[in-house]
């Protein structure tokens, strides 16, 4: 393993800022895993981490495949995350909303073109992705459809599900679009959670980073579990499901269980006396793809996402 420093800005309020990349193997630019872009993507981080630590311990005994090179990059936002703050701290500018980025445009321009240039020319590329809203997933593969995905590549991280979704204007500017843009295989990893770290989905996601890695010929360490034969599937097939009122959301079923029609997912209450202002019911039967997990939900909100079987 060789440790790098990818990019390094001095600041005038706290220490020099920089992002750290770790090599495994040698040869040619194979994959390349990148973590948390935001300051609350504590789960994303943690998952590179523990890569970091896997991988040390599979290339000290021969697992890496001669000729093969991995990077992984845990962090590309450490600022914001030291101070809580999804965005970049000054300006609230989202890095991974900036790519491919310039460098002489605006810090985050800037963060963007350092991080895009070390990582083009890789064949695969993996992001340790987060969703705008906040909640449970199962955990999935998603992929843009710019004419360079590959399905049947996303099927061998084994997870439960893959997505992919037609890009909308403002994608073009996401690092996933970008990469495949640049003629590089890439994948958004959603491992369920954002800012949550010993949980079940986090295990099942570096397996599933390491599954890949071995099923593409990179490492020969091999999982014990066989994963999921994956189901591929149009996010615009999900089923929406918004709040109507807004108060306590008191969750019943979460992220990844089965539901029939009419199954009580949650309930919204009154947060003076309790009373139950609003019962959610699945409005047909199939798997909970994501579910809402703050204690207050808002008017109009989405709270579950529904996978019809």
């Amino acid at each position: 393993m060789e440790k790098v420093t990818l990019y390094k800005m001095s600041s005038p309020y706290r220490g020099e800022f920089r992002i750290n990349g770790y090599w495994f193997g040698e040869g040619e630019k194979t994959v390349a895993i990148v973590g948390a872009m935001r300051g609350d993507e504590i789960q994303q981080q943690y998952i590179c981490a523990k890569l970091v630590q896997r991988l040390t311990e599979i290339e000290a005994n021969g697992g890496i495949i001669k000729g093969k090179r991995i990077l992984v990059i845990p962090s590309c936002n450490p600022f914001s995350m030291n101070v809580s703050r999804r965005f970049w701290t000054m300006d609230n500018t989202d890095i991974n909303r900036m790519f491919p980025g310039y460098d002489k445009g605006e810090t985050t321009q800037r963060i963007a073109a350092a991080i895009f240039k070390s990582l083009e020319g890789f064949e695969y590329g993996l992001q340790m992705a987060s969703f705008y809203i906040p909640g449970d997933f199962v955990p999935h593969v998603r992929m843009l459809k710019t004419g360079y995905e590959s399905i049947d590549d996303a099927r061998l991280f084994g997870l439960p599900f893959v997505t992919t979704r037609v890009p909308l204007p403002f994608d073009t500017t996401l690092l996933n679009y970008n990469w495949q843009i640049w003629n590089t295989k890439a994948f958004s990893v959603y491992a369920g959670q954002t800012n949550y770290v010993e949980n079940a989905t986090s295990d099942q996601t570096i397996d599933a980073i390491l599954r890949f890695l071995n099923k593409i010929g990179v490492s020969d360490y091999k999982v014990r579990s066989v994963g999921y034969d994956s189901i591929v599937m149009e996010e615009e097939d999900l089923i929406n499901m918004r709040a109507h009122r807004a108060g306590i959301f008191y969750r019943v079923v979460g992220a990844g269980q089965n539901v029939h029609k009419d199954d009580v997912l949650a309930r919204i209450l009154d947060p003076n006396d309790c009373s139950v202002l609003e019962e959610i019911k699945a409005p047909d039967s199939g798997v909970v793809f994501f579910a809402h997990n703050r204690p207050l939900v808002l008017e109009h909100n989405v709270i579950y996402r529904i996978e019809r079987l």
